[in-house]
């Protein structure tokens, strides 16, 4: 046999890891908005690595955590392949509630970057987050600084995202608050333009006005909801803190380049509340440039307020401002705000298009009532006294309340609602219904607030359906849980299976886990925790 040279071999030896991570970067996702596309469909069909039969105790569990300031309630976003420093690193970007925002690598553990809103101004200001105290609500704890999870647009390379904080003037003894919105380069970390602080007044007789006018209030306004990028503008909307204040539901967006504001609408101008809130989920797009946005309690007049009702909101363009196009608003909305079940608790997730259907563009949303409301988005029905017969389908109460959002995946939606079981939903595109019952369900029983699932497949191979169970905030620790996605029935991992090995941190409420590249990534207190399989790919 002819003698192999060592250089020989290391050559070899290069091109075969070449060859294999060539092979492992055509496999690779970015993960770069809320629930993974504009859609909110929560489901990622390219993952390779991870599989029903390998995500096991045996072969699964945390591989690494890393440690922020703040409590996680963002979702984090991953982008892989990009270089920094001419190095190239999977990138895994965590925004916190101290007001912080973190660049890791994924690889190596290193942290690239960091950000930090917070600062001492000369012997004057000090710049801090929100805290619970100052809005009166123990909702998110014991800070308020990026509640809403960022955007990234990767032909910029920026992410966008909303920081709130308060200033103290310790000359005058006196306290303002700001929210803010930064373009940050993903480099760098560093803004790319002058930060945009949020204002804006409106015509209305609404709760809160003088004179004819409201005017957004930085502290009261809760900033909770996901951003959404497009056509080159940040969508950002608010809602409140536990309900408190004079607040609206409002939705400006910002140009992307020079963060300019470029429209604003408000769904309750002459009435009360009518909050986006989502239980983090952010408004969600469609091919055509429409947008859907689900509303809290609130007045309801079919116009101007639609508090509890399913919006669909246009930007025209420059020079004209966030319109409203089309609405659902479901037969008994005066009770549901009576009795605080908001129809907007959670996020709405719109269904992929379907050509050549009765009604090709469909939209799910569901709230604190659990009732499965599917609506056509071409015609929303608007509202039909005495039952909800206008729209596609509706199924009372067949889940638990969702502060979330569903996941969609071969034809199936999942839904994790509280005071109830993990529960799957068959569609049937030819006939444009769910089940009117789930077709698997978890053995787990879930208390509030339930939980947001999310998807990872290969195609329509290994389906596998993750959560984390934060039932548990306020000082227990989370649970990363994963099942097959054809049948809840089946558990295949939970982070309490090996807790000396796998246990993830304390738990926050509304986190979303992030699967990307056979990683699956978990914000918890102080701290993002990664799993994958044990011993590397």
């Amino acid at each position: 046999m002819k003698k192999v040279s060592a250089r020989m071999l290391r050559f070899t030896c290069f091109a075969v890891w070449l060859l294999l991570s060539s092979t492992v970067a055509m496999a690779q996702v970015a993960v770069t908005t809320y629930h993974n596309d504009n859609y909110r469909s929560g489901s990622n069909t390219q993952e390779t690595v991870l599989t029903v039969s390998n995500v096991r105790m045996q072969s699964f569990g945390k591989r690494a955590t890393f440690a922020v300031q703040g409590y996680v309630y963002a979702q984090p976003l991953y982008l892989p392949g990009l270089t920094i420093g001419g190095t190239v690193h999977n990138v895994l970007f965590v925004a916190t509630e101290h007001d912080q925002v973190y660049a890791f690598d994924v690889n190596s553990g290193q942290q690239l970057w960091r950000t930090n809103f917070l600062a001492t101004a000369g012997f004057r200001y000090v710049i801090s987050p929100v805290s619970s105290g100052d809005v009166s609500c123990g909702d998110l704890v014991p800070e308020i600084g990026i509640t809403g999870t960022p955007a990234v647009d990767t032909t910029t390379g920026t992410m966008y995202l909303v920081a709130k904080t308060k200033q103290y003037d310790s000359l005058t003894r006196t306290t303002s608050f700001y929210q803010t919105l930064h373009a940050l380069d993903i480099k760098t970390g560093q803004d790319k333009v002058a930060p945009a602080r949020i204002s804006a007044t409106s015509p209305g007789n609404g709760t809160g006005s003088v004179g004819g006018i409201l005017t957004f209030d930085p502290l009261v306004e809760g900033q909770r909801s996901a951003l959404l990028l497009l056509k080159g503008q940040v969508f950002i909307a608010w809602a409140s803190h536990c309900d408190l204040g004079t607040y609206h539901g409002y939705v400006m967006s910002y140009n992307e380049s020079s963060l300019a504001r470029s429209g604003l609408y408000v769904d309750t101008p002459n009435g009360y509340e009518g909050g986006f809130w989502g239980g983090g989920a952010g408004p969600a797009a469609d091919s055509g440039g429409s947008i859907y946005a689900a509303t809290g309690n609130g007045g309801y007049d079919g116009g101007p307020d639609f508090g509890d009702s399913v919006l669909r909101l246009t930007w025209p363009g420059v020079g004209r401002s966030i319109a409203l196009s089309d609405y659902f608003t479901p037969w008994n909305q005066q009770t549901l705000d009576q009795n605080d079940a908001d129809f907007g608790s959670g996020g709405a997730m719109l269904l992929p298009d379907q050509p050549g259907t009765t009604h090709p563009h469909l939209l799910v949303q569901v709230g604190k009532e659990g009732t499965i409301d599917l609506v056509n988005r071409d015609n929303m029905g608007h509202f039909h006294s005495g039952s909800d017969s206008q729209i596609v389908q509706t199924i009372p109460y067949a889940i638990g309340g969702i502060w979330g959002a569903p996941a969609f995946w071969n034809n199936t939606a999942y839904f994790g609602g509280a005071y109830d079981r993990l529960k799957a939903f068959a569609f049937d595109p030819h006939a444009q219904q769910f089940s009117t019952g789930p077709t698997s369900v978890s053995p787990e029983y879930f208390n509030f607030p339930g939980s947001t699932p999310s998807v990872s497949s290969n195609g329509a191979n290994n389906g596998i359906v993750w959560i984390v169970e934060n039932d548990t905030y306020g000082g227990r620790n989370a649970v990363l849980r994963a099942y097959d996605a054809t049948n809840l029935g089946t558990e295949l991992y939970n982070s309490e299976q090996n807790p000396s090995r796998d246990r993830a941190g304390l738990a926050v409420k509304f986190t979303v886990p992030t699967i990307a590249d056979g990683s699956v990534f978990v914000g918890v207190e102080n701290q993002v925790v990664v799993y994958g399989l044990l011993g590397g790919r």
